[in-house]
């Protein structure tokens, strides 16, 4: 998009120009519109689920700007020999999600292809003054992830049959999670910046809140929230193609200690489908936020701290 004319509004707050993760548009001195359209290929196989997933991860946007989503369209590509059943299945799994959201699906698009794709475009509002965007943090902010690591390697096994069903059950049960209860805990609280984590990998998105803020975030390994197996996983190396490419491209901006065990560096690129929020959020509230995340997302941990920056734009050990 760096080819094309850029478009100039004053009542445009948030574009495309910081990679955040969705638009915002002011509607007025109390109100804003947040804008965000998302769709992803299956990686599970029973269509419900997928739905979920997909809504879930269209819907992660508007929370991650802070936004409460409103009004959301399908979006739905599927081959023309589809079996109603299981076009019905998606749909009615991205129904229910919307509904979670409190949000309404009003319509949307369908279009025939070889591959089954959906997702939704969604609109939200938010107040001018607590738009979050993932370019705001601040010195001696801590880092706050919601969801847990592993979702593309995880699913990569799963097609192999390596993992249990449990582990299975384990992955499917965090990517249908909305972000929702993280966003409406969050809010409550001084919150300078926020992202969520989908297919750049934590790595990646931490690596976007770092230079849109000119900061070093520093990461400990240790910390990480992660899904069962995937380490085992991870040292098997059952790596999806999207985890190379998003070392590829951040490998020059991290400074990786030497300790870092390898098997956590690939899940730390790992791409994520539907993830938690990466939230960075003042000392002096960041243990309250904490406990009150861990009381109905056990999973909740902090996993790093804004540094002055210094070279790097990744620190992790």
């Amino acid at each position: 998009m760096c080819h094309l004319p850029k478009f100039k509004d004053p009542n445009l707050i948030v574009g495309f120009e910081d990679s955040d993760d969705a638009a915002v548009y002011l509607v007025d001195e109390n109100v804003a519109l947040v804008q965000t359209v998302d769709l992803i290929t299956p990686m599970v196989d029973n269509p419900y689920q997928f739905g979920q997933i997909a809504a879930a991860n269209s819907l992660s946007d508007i929370y991650a700007m802070g936004g409460s989503p409103k009004l959301a369209l399908n979006i739905l590509c599927c081959p023309e020999d589809m079996p109603m059943e299981t076009v019905q299945g998606i749909l009615q799994g991205g129904y229910e999600k919307v509904q979670e959201a409190e949000a309404i699906i009003a319509g949307g698009h369908t279009i025939k292809d070889q591959e089954p794709k959906y997702g939704l475009s969604v609109t939200g509002f938010i107040s001018p003054d607590r738009v979050l965007t993932n370019s705001n943090a601040k010195i001696g902010d801590i880092i706050i992830l919601t969801k847990p690591l592993g979702t593309g390697i995880l699913n990569t096994a799963a097609k192999a049959k390596l993992i249990t069903q449990a582990t299975v059950d384990a992955t499917i049960a965090s990517m249908v999670m909305l972000n929702k209860r993280a966003y409406q805990l969050m809010i409550k609280h001084s919150i300078h910046s926020c992202t969520d984590i989908t297919g750049f990998g934590l790595f990646g998105h931490a690596y976007e809140m770092s230079v849109g803020s000119g900061v070093t975030i520093f990461l400990d390994s240790n910390a990480m929230p992660l899904l069962p197996e995937v380490r085992d996983m991870a040292r098997m190396g059952i790596i999806p193609v999207g985890a190379y490419a998003n070392r590829d491209y951040l490998k020059s901006k991290i400074r990786i200690d030497s300790t870092t065990p390898l098997d956590l560096l690939d899940i730390l690129f790992d791409p994520q489908t539907s993830g938690g929020l990466l939230i960075a959020v003042s000392e002096k509230e960041a243990y309250t936020l904490l406990s009150e995340l861990k009381g109905e997302i056990p999973c909740a941990e902090i996993i790093g701290q804004v540094l002055p920056f210094d070279t790097h734009s990744i620190h992790i050990k």
